[in-house]
């Protein structure tokens, strides 16, 4: 499904209003959290899990502190 939004004020900030059917196919709907990623083929929004966020947040860590190992292991 590819679609257009349009950048809109909200409040002091600015934003974007998501159409009905790409909420529903989020399954997300008005005040639930998303998650942002950028990814090399653009900006991926996906529903907040806190389970997940906690998973991303030790894996970042293990890399930032192990990076010298890590590299090792990828030659």
């Amino acid at each position: 499904m590819a679609t257009t939004v349009k950048v809109t004020t909200v409040g002091n900030s600015v934003g974007i209003v998501l159409p009905k059917e790409l909420l529903e196919r989020l399954r997300i709907n008005k005040g639930d959290i998303l998650h942002v990623a950028e990814t090399p083929k653009g900006i991926e929004l996906t529903p907040y899990e806190e389970e997940f966020a906690q998973q991303l947040d030790v894996a970042e860590r293990v890399m930032r502190e192990d990076r010298d190992v890590l590299r090792k292991l990828a030659e």
